[in-house]
């Protein structure tokens, strides 16, 4: 099984908020910052990423985003905070951070 990946796109912090999932971060992120994917992220500049988990395999990952969807936004808020305290957007870091553990786990 693919491992999946639940992911939360902010525009500003504390902004509108889009909980989504995939089975390959760096790439989703990236279509979000570069505009090709239509819709709710594209129409209110969701481009940051400030969350996201990692999952065992997509069915987890697909549960979890669920879960966070039914949360009461400020639960969701709080979630933020407490992973990424000053909401920076985390793709820089993901890019690095993934291509990384790739290389541990081969080697």
């Amino acid at each position: 099984m693919k491992t999946g990946y639940v992911y939360i796109l902010t525009n500003k912090p504390e902004g509108t908020l889009y909980i989504g999932v995939t089975n390959n971060l760096i790439r989703r992120v990236w279509e979000h910052k570069e505009k090709l994917v239509e819709g709710f992220t594209k129409t209110y500049h969701l481009d940051q990423l400030v969350y996201y988990e990692i999952a065992d395999d997509m069915y987890a990952a697909i549960s979890r985003e669920k879960q966070l969807k039914r949360w009461h936004r400020q639960w969701k808020l709080n979630l933020i905070s407490q992973f990424n305290p000053y909401w920076h957007d985390l793709y820089p870091r993901i890019c690095g951070q993934i291509v990384k553990d790739a290389e541990t786990s081969s080697a």
